[in-house]
């Protein structure tokens, strides 16, 4: 055993067992953003012997107060392409597996089945109850943390024979009842402390030690710097599942109703007369537009409809792309014959790829 790990092996509860249990390993982190970063760099660190990486993002200057592996250098590039850079040279001898797309129910399947732990660190409910249905169908634990604000939650679902995501939360909220990213934000370092602890339950679950945060939801605080742990217990109904869902978004959204930045740039070249509506805040929208995008927030969408040509294409915009599905799933239901269209990754996606 390498002596790199010294600090590790010995532990007399860890030992060089326990390093070679690491060293074995397989884990999928799906998602390499504020929660999945702390994840890979210490598993990395710790002599992990095979990491899969899912994502297809790129950097954005919103990312870098608590997304701290990149750089202001990397704004604009692959996060996939930066976060290998930056593991390689941190741990050559870790198997890296790289998977440039995001998780979706096409592949989901295939990709979990060759990892031992799976480790959710997405930002949408859809990827989330996508991993909790492939993991219970492949036998799969998958270790859970979320973010709101200046709180965090941790908790390992489908470990041996426990509880899944679905007995804590059986059913995926409402588009309506999602909070928007961008009015309710994060502090830095709460992805930080919460992704350290997702790491931690990762190492606990291969290695085979301390007590793992199976049928137990964790609560931090960070305001008070509280804990505060639930237990939860398993709900056979919940578990029981043999096949994924048709799909995990709402069924009015299909793929045919968003477009990709790159495709509306391609038809705002293409045309002088294209309606772009741009659902976010006056003050956001003041801070930066695209020319000849008309603004309508969100909240004044109802009041404000007489704005909208109903007849004609509508491309719907916002920063992230999350309050502009919210518009499309809204007015595609009370205008249903009205083509409207969602741009995927919002102004950020836009700028990173289009400016």
């Amino acid at each position: 055993m390498s002596h790199r790990y010294i600090r590790q092996t010995i532990l007399k509860d860890f030992g060089v067992q326990g390093q070679q249990r690491l060293a074995n390993a397989r884990v999928l982190v799906v998602g390499l953003g504020g929660l999945g970063i702390p994840v890979v760099q210490y598993l990395n660190a710790m002599g992990i012997g095979t990491l899969g990486l899912v994502e297809q993002d790129v950097v954005d200057i919103t990312n870098l107060q608590r997304q701290v592996l990149y750089a202001e250098k990397d704004i604009g590039r692959p996060k996939l392409e930066v976060i290998l850079e930056k593991l390689q040279a941190q741990n050559s001898t870790t198997n890296l597996i790289p998977f440039g797309t995001f998780l979706n129910r096409e592949n989901a399947l295939r990709i979990i089945t060759d990892f031992d732990v799976i480790v959710d660190a997405s930002d949408n409910f859809a990827t989330r109850y996508l991993i909790n249905d492939a993991c219970i169908i492949l036998n799969k634990p998958f270790v859970y943390g979320a973010l709101h604000d200046f709180e965090g939650q941790l908790s390992v679902f489908n470990y041996k024979n426990g509880p899944s995501y679905r007995c804590l939360f059986p059913s995926m909220p409402s588009i309506n009842e999602i909070p928007n990213c961008n009015e309710n934000g994060v502090l830095g370092i709460i992805p930080g402390i919460v992704g350290n602890l997702q790491a931690l339950e990762v190492v606990k679950v291969v290695a085979g030690v301390g007590e793992v945060l199976s049928g137990k939801l964790l609560l931090y605080n960070g305001l008070n710097n509280s804990f505060v742990t639930i237990n939860f217990d398993r709900q056979p109904k919940y578990c029981d599942i043999t096949n994924l869902q048709s799909s995990y978004e709402d069924a009015i959204c299909s793929p045919e109703h968003y477009l990709s930045a790159e495709e509306l740039q391609r038809s705002l070249d293409n045309s002088s007369s294209i309606q772009l509506v741009d659902v976010r805040t006056a003050e956001e929208f003041e801070n930066y537009c695209i020319p000849g995008s008309v603004n309508i927030p969100l909240d004044s969408l109802e009041n404000q409809i007489h704005k909208i040509d109903l007849t004609d294409k509508v491309y719907l915009i916002c920063q992230s792309g999350k309050r502009s599905e919210i518009a499309l799933k809204n007015l595609q239901e009370q205008h249903p014959k009205t083509v409207f269209l969602s741009i995927f990754g919002g102004i950020n996606q836009f700028l990173a790829t289009c400016s």
